[in-house]
């Protein structure tokens, strides 16, 4: 199992390492553009490889897509980091076009891959992948709402002073401050809604919070998290490489799933093999319903700044 991530930085790094010690990959590529900057990190975390036990060989390369051939799948985390006050649609200028040609470019050497966008606005730019590369819609994915659910857990925890390994929830929607849709009428702990713990304004501050995550986060680090995405990467990474039919909420494109077209969003989604092999159909509040197209229409205005 080979795979390749194209940007060394944070959240590329951590996504690698990740990988790296899941241990179900035999080879993770580091791509950067930046001359010798993804040889140092691939050689810094093989470094690491005694030490915390995996066999992972992760390679560092400069902007040699080559040597990413014949991967499984690949992850695009390339493209610049929001700052302190940037929303995530500030930033499709660049990135759109840093997407395009590394896409273009990974595809080109790795015809059979999986696709995962990580780049923001990342519902824009798996968009942007759908649109400018001929493959199967079930194989280009954005990560978005892995991270968002991820963070509505912690949120959730915190709220009930409950270990996070009690919770389950989800967000869907857009990967935007404005468009994330935390799902607290299905969220649990044990089995148990969380409105039996939590009154309704708590769980409303609850479900602000984990829509400014990735802001609160900037704000107090100066540019972008890194370590809960390059987790959430992951997570995506194994579910398709092992087979694992796993429910994450990712964005995709639609063609009438929940009232939308020619759209990728966040919806729950199961994952294999051969990346998205379902997309799964929840019942939604009449709250919930309003929100998500709210959301796409964000997620739609964004696209309209696309050139294609």
């Amino acid at each position: 199992m080979k795979v390749t991530v194209v940007g060394a930085g944070a959240v590329g790094a951590s996504c690698a390492e990740y990988i790296a010690i899941k241990n179900f990959a035999s080879e993770v590529v580091l791509l950067d553009i930046k001359e010798g900057y993804a040889e140092g990190k691939a050689m810094d975390l093989m470094q690491c490889a005694s030490l915390n036990g995996f066999d992972t060989k992760i390679t560092g390369v400069t902007n040699d897509y080559s040597k990413t051939a014949n991967s499984d799948i690949c992850v695009i985390t390339s493209g610049i980091p929001r700052k302190p006050g940037m929303t995530r649609e500030e930033l499709i200028g660049i990135n759109a076009g840093i997407v395009k040609s590394v896409s273009t470019s990974l595809l080109e050497h790795s015809p059979n891959m999986v696709l995962i966008v990580v780049s923001n606005p990342m519902d824009t730019m798996t968009y942007l992948a759908h649109k400018t590369l001929d493959m199967p819609k079930n194989r280009i994915i954005g990560m978005g709402g892995a991270l968002d659910s991820a963070r509505f857990k912690y949120r959730l925890a915190e709220a009930m002073e409950a270990p996070i390994s009690d919770i389950d929830g989800m967000v869907i929607g857009g990967h935007s401050d404005k468009g994330m849709v935390p799902l607290t009428s299905h969220a649990t702990r044990n089995s148990i809604r969380v409105s039996e713990f939590l009154s309704a304004e708590r769980l409303e501050q609850v479900a602000a919070d984990t829509k400014v995550g990735g802001a609160t986060l900037t704000s107090l680090l100066g540019t972008s998290a890194w370590y809960a995405p390059g987790a959430a990467v992951s997570g995506l990474v194994q579910a398709i490489a092992c087979d694992q039919k796993k429910m994450f909420p990712c964005s995709t494109f639609l063609e009438g799933e929940y009232g939308l077209n020619d759209i990728c969003i966040g919806v729950p989604v199961i994952l294999g093999r051969n990346g998205i092999e379902k997309i799964v159909d929840i019942p939604l509040s009449d709250a919930e319903k309003a929100h998500m197209q709210t959301s796409a229409e964000g997620v739609k205005k964004t696209n309209g700044l696309l050139d294609v």
